[in-house]
């Protein structure tokens, strides 16, 4: 039997197709009429790397989407890219924009729109921190001061309006604008700031001038340095840097009043109260401002463990602007400034000799306790502190005697007064002597107490 072979035969077939050639189509004709936002496209939009959705926005489409959206927005869009950062800066350099966006009306009626006009200027101090956050402090200063220097409610001696919120609103910008900036920037602030308005021309002739004269002056430094510089602060410590870069330049005695001018007590109709002082005791509310001031310079001191020569020559000339103050209000300013301070300046005095003006000083300071409220233990401690001032037995002795016959001698000074009958303020010495009467008996009650325990 034969096997027939069998093979497999694969066939191909090979076909030619012919390939004919087609004619490419001519392109269309390019655009003729190029926009603005074409032209500049590439320098004033986006990074071309970036991928970004902006990229071929053209620069008209942006500038729409811009107008729509709030200040507080266009501040975070800024923090995109550098690009739209740079487009944003020429966004807000444009007079329309300023026109529209920055708000030059400050003689609000209605509480809200004080609080509307604060936020506005609180977002536009974020606007302008975050759109010039790449600049050096010296160009972010000058780009963004020149957008409000010639607000006339920014500057002083131009806007006399009593309910004028244009300090509190450049207050508030400022603030916002170099919170968190560390000390060497924020004296660079002071410096081109002081530059700027004239600062310190304008405080020299304040504190050369005589008290009383010229108080429309000091009363619009007072509202600049408060309102702008001082009180935006939340920070005691911030507010402490501000206050000691406007008193650091000056003597002693023109340190304490521009400290007076800054903070002291202003009568009802907006006046400062240099004859009350010396005339009368003045309540505790008058004064808070004034020991707040004083309490700012003092905790810097007791934080850096420096001498307190220096606050006390300072103390010293405050309490005799324009004349010698009225016993109280010194006593009063001692009590609300604390402790501690109230310790230091009596020492003081005790240590030179001054063991009178200590006793009269001891005797108001238990006087105003009974007053406004204080407990009595706060006077009696810081009589047994004093105590301790003097190193003998019989020293101690002679001061407690002394401080017995000022109690006497003060009485009677307020007796002989409310006998005349011929003060206009007779209601009130009787009153003042009912307290002080009121006052001995509580103090030596608590004292007599300490003393037998």
């Amino acid at each position: 039997m034969v096997r027939k072979a069998t093979r497999n035969v694969v066939k191909y077939t090979l076909t030619h197709k012919s390939h004919k050639r087609t004619p490419r189509r001519r392109p269309y004709p390019t655009r003729t009429i190029v926009t603005r936002s074409q032209s500049d496209h590439y320098r004033r939009t986006v990074d071309t790397t970036s991928g970004s959705f902006f990229q071929g926005l053209p620069s008209e489409v942006f500038d729409m989407i811009l107008d729509k959206l709030s200040v507080l927005e266009i501040s975070v869009l800024s923090m995109v890219s550098k690009a739209i950062t740079r487009y944003i800066l020429d966004y807000i350099s444009t007079l329309a924009w300023k026109n529209k966006t920055i708000i030059q009306s400050f003689h609000h009626s209605t509480c809200l729109e004080k609080r509307s006009t604060i936020e506005h200027y609180r977002d536009l101090g974020l606007l302008f921190k975050r759109c010039t956050l790449l600049q050096p402090t010296k160009d972010r200063l000058k780009f963004i001061f020149s957008k409000f220097s010639q607000i006339p409610c920014f500057l002083m001696e131009q806007c006399l309006a009593p309910d004028c919120m244009g300090f509190s609103s450049y207050g508030v910008f400022l603030q916002t604008l170099i919170a968190g900036w560390d000390q060497q920037e924020c004296h660079r602030v002071f410096n081109f700031l002081s530059d700027l308005t004239h600062l310190l021309q304008k405080i020299e002739a304040v504190i050369m001038g005589k008290p009383g004269v010229s108080w429309d002056h000091k009363m619009q430094l007072r509202l600049f340095c408060r309102k702008v510089l001082l009180d935006p602060w939340p920070s005691q410590l911030e507010c402490e840097f501000w206050l000691t870069q406007l008193l650091k330049p000056w003597p002693m005695v023109s340190q304490a009043h521009l400290l007076f001018i800054l903070y002291g007590p202003l009568m009802p109709e907006g006046t400062f109260g240099w004859q009350d002082l010396v005339a009368r005791g003045l309540p505790h509310c008058a004064m808070w401002d004034l020991a707040r001031a004083i309490l700012l310079l003092f905790s810097k001191l007791e934080a850096s463990c420096q001498t307190d020569n220096s606050l006390l020559a300072i103390l010293e000339e405050l309490i005799v602007i324009p004349q010698r103050w009225h016993m109280e209000n010194v006593a009063r300013l001692l009590v609300l400034c604390g402790r501690s301070l109230c310790y230091t300046v009596l020492a003081s005095k005790a240590v030179n000799g001054q063991i009178l003006e200590v006793s009269r000083l001891i005797v108001y300071i238990i006087l105003v306790c009974e007053k406004d409220g204080y407990h009595m233990t706060w006077a009696v401690k810081m009589v047994q502190q004093i105590c301790k001032v003097f190193s003998t037995a019989p020293e101690r002795f002679c001061f407690i005697q002394q401080l017995e016959n000022m109690f006497l001698e003060v009485t009677r000074e307020f007796f002989a007064l409310s006998a005349t009958g011929n003060h206009p303020d007779d209601g009130e010495i009787v009153q003042t002597l009912c307290f002080l009467m009121s006052s001995s008996a509580r103090f030596h009650t608590k004292f007599l107490h300490m003393f037998l325990k």
